[in-house]
């Protein structure tokens, strides 16, 4: 049985812990959540679905588990601690909803966490520790980059490239054959028509760079 811990306790690590535990009782998978923990000390003692607030960041080298979840929704903030227990010799789980419909030729990387009703079609990639969040598509041959958030409601033609560390906020779209940069922004509803260089953001509709 697997041992899984969840880094955060917030409403995505809860969000991901929900997805496990819905693995576990309706496809029987063998799992056991250990439980979140947080550097929010007012959390520490606390439930959340059921699992323990375990304590502080600090307490995951005196847990004994065989996976981490890294469930924060920054970009950044999970950047940074992927890189602090990759450098300890953890090892990351990857979290699917199964509500999620993924291709069969899709390719999901390490720590990526897929939410409730989100579809990933044909000969699709998905990079490493990437949120798909609840109801997004991702329609066939995307290339989606490592540290993506695609927020909730996302939708994205075919052949669209998301470039690492960007962030697609929630119900925008992205027509089919579009290119946005690495550490993007794109706001809430954005339609994006054309590609968008790195490190920009983009709002409206159609999306215009500011």
């Amino acid at each position: 049985m697997k041992r899984i811990l969840i880094i955060g306790a917030g409403g995505h690590a809860q969000v991901m812990a929900d997805a496990l535990l819905c693995r576990q009782r309706d496809l029987g998978e063998p799992l056991h959540l250990l439980g979140f923990v947080d550097d929010n000390a007012q959390l520490w003692g606390q439930t959340r679905l059921g699992l323990p607030i375990l304590g502080g960041l600090d307490q995951v080298p005196h847990t004994s588990c065989d996976a981490l979840v890294v469930a924060i929704g920054s970009n950044q903030v999970r950047t940074q601690l992927v890189g602090r227990f990759q450098q300890m010799g953890y090892a990351f789980a990857t979290a699917v909803h199964p509500t999620a419909v993924i291709a069969r030729d899709a390719t999901l990387g390490e720590g990526t966490m897929v939410c409730a009703r989100v579809v990933v079609n044909t000969g699709s990639t998905i990079g490493r520790h990437t949120i798909l969040n609840t109801a997004a598509t991702i329609d066939h041959h995307n290339q989606i980059g490592a540290f993506v958030h695609i927020a909730p409601g996302v939708h994205t033609g075919g052949e669209v490239q998301v470039g690492h560390g960007t962030l697609v906020g929630i119900g925008a779209i992205i027509m089919p054959q579009c290119h946005v940069g690495q550490n993007c922004q794109v706001g809430a509803g954005a339609l994006i028509q054309r590609h968008l260089a790195d490190n920009l953001t983009a709002v409206g509709v159609p999306a215009r760079p500011r």
